[in-house]
């Protein structure tokens, strides 16, 4: 049987069974087999589908051979295939590190239910991604949501409920209006093929149902997203989740909902209709700034390495809408190569983070006071990733923050140019607190002897960091893929 066909199908079906199969087993070891495989599968599955869209046309699946629109569509196209390959390979890596991660800060009983709901987590967010169909959408939304609140309420610290309880309660009030203007869009259309729906849209896009559905939908996606000042969830689910669970969602979970932002935004409004119709690119902008003045400002006040870096993911989120909010091909180009970027970045910090606290007992800036000594390779690690958030030569970030300059001087917004600088001279501040604590302070006499993380835990972060400096040389990977995607959404390509 030859299963190339059905590899979008495949691409959700195979962690979707490996979810209830690892409740099954019940116990973590056969079940971080399964979910494993499963991922690596999904990330092969993913490659296939990013080799086939970069060298053709976009690929429609009709799930149960019901045609478009009466029937649901998976549809691959070069934006989608890019974030699947993001998300997949990512979860890939996770994987081997949450094995070693949990066993020292989840009980042994409760293994199976993380991969349970990993599996669910990751399911939900290629779903989303690779999904035609606009009510799919709000479905993965939430397959991806209520496995994320279990996730994070996993964490060993007490305070991992209330960050869990306060995503539950700000996530549902963004489910709630994404499904709001879900059904309003019906409504007007008639349809929930998100291609149909963008057909039939120009028809009645002046009514104001199909404006107050751009509306629900722009608020409930930010509020996914974590946009400035819609972040208040963000810090503490990702300071107080378990370490494998911080990295995954700094690396995956925003920039999905940044695509999801993104495709209702081109592919079903227009940008006719939003950006250059409306003063959307405008507001989005303003945000985007205030997030990375603001965010920043606030990561340099922390006194914890994770949630410091926490504040950062917020800011640099400012940068990826930012991008977006420019309406052309390089603007949108840096915002993707910025999703993927800062995805790498962030993931490496918070893998290297959870190394930390397994020696260290937890991220604390005091607590970690002479770590250079103690962990000399985790500490230049997370020094490496830090030097990317800023934008250094020969990193990744700077490759993003180069392109939102070009983007900005294309537009003839200079001051642009000096808001970007100068955030980043904000990340100096906070990037250099990491420093004088590890290498300009003395161990305490209760720091641990010289020693690295496991290696469970260490080589998968260094895998990242490695990945770091490797896409600020080459950039055919991350500006090729994105500027073809880009050049899709504004009209300018396939």
């Amino acid at each position: 049987m030859n299963i190339a066909p059905h590899l979008p199908a495949l691409q959700v079906v195979v962690p979707l069974i490996c979810a209830p199969l690892a409740v099954l087993l019940r116990r973590g070891t056969p079940a971080f087999l399964v979910t494993t495989l499963a991922s690596w599968t999904a990330f092969a599955i993913a490659i296939a589908l990013w080799l086939q869209t970069a060298a053709g046309p976009p690929i429609s699946y009709e799930i149960g051979s019901w045609a478009p629109p009466w029937g649901i569509e998976y549809r691959v196209d070069r934006l989608s295939s890019f974030v699947l390959l993001l998300v997949s390979g990512m979860a890939a890596l996770m994987l081997p590190y949450s094995r070693a991660s949990i066993e020292r800060e989840i009980p042994a009983d409760q293994h199976y239910l993380f991969y349970a709901m990993f599996a669910l987590c990751l399911t939900g967010l290629l779903g989303i991604t690779i999904t035609g169909d606009a009510f799919n959408v709000f479905v993965f939304l939430e397959i991806s949501s209520l496995s994320t609140y279990v996730l994070i309420a996993l964490g060993r610290d007490r305070r991992a409920l209330v960050a869990a309880y306060q995503y539950l309660v700000m996530g549902t009030i963004g489910a709630t209006f994404i499904v709001i203007g879900i059904g309003l869009l019906y409504l007007m259309t008639g349809t929930l093929n998100m291609a149909d729906m963008a057909s039939r849209l120009p028809d009645v896009r002046a009514t104001r149902p199909v404006l107050a559905a751009l509306a629900f939908l722009t608020v409930g996606i930010s509020l996914k997203l974590a946009l400035f000042p819609l972040h208040q969830w963000l810090p503490n689910a990702y300071t107080y989740a378990p370490s494998a669970v911080s990295a995954f969602l700094a690396a995956t979970a925003t920039k999905v909902s940044v695509y999801l932002l993104i495709r209702f935004f081109y592919a079903v409004f227009g940008a006719d209709a939003t950006v250059r119709a409306l003063p959307l690119g405008e507001i989005l902008m303003a945000l985007s700034i205030a997030a990375m003045f603001v965010a920043s400002a606030m990561a340099v006040f922390q006194d914890n390495a994770k949630r410091m870096f926490a504040y950062s993911s917020v800011a640099q989120i400012g940068y990826i809408t930012l991008g977006i909010s420019f309406d052309s091909v390089t603007g949108m180009t840096a915002a993707l190569v910025h999703l993927f970027n800062h995805a790498v970045t962030k993931g490496a910090l918070f893998l290297l983070l959870g190394g930390a606290a397994a020696v260290y007992g937890g991220t604390a800036l005091g607590r970690l006071a002479g770590m250079g000594r103690v962990m000399p390779l985790t500490s230049l690690g997370i020094v490496v990733g830090g030097l990317s958030l800023i934008g250094v030569p020969g990193t990744a970030g700077f490759v993003s923050k180069w392109y939102l300059i070009l983007a900005a001087v294309q537009a003839g917004q200079w001051w642009i140019v000096a808001a970007i600088v100068g955030s980043s001279l904000l990340a100096i501040a906070y990037v250099w607190r990491f420093v004088e604590v590890a290498y300009l302070r003395d161990p305490p006499a209760a720091a641990p002897l010289r020693r690295e993380a496991p290696a469970g835990l260490l080589v998968p972060a260094c895998i990242l960091v490695a990945a770091t400096i490797y896409f600020g040389l080459d950039t055919r990977l991350t500006v090729g893929s994105a500027a073809g995607a880009a050049a899709m959404l504004l009209g300018g390509g396939k």
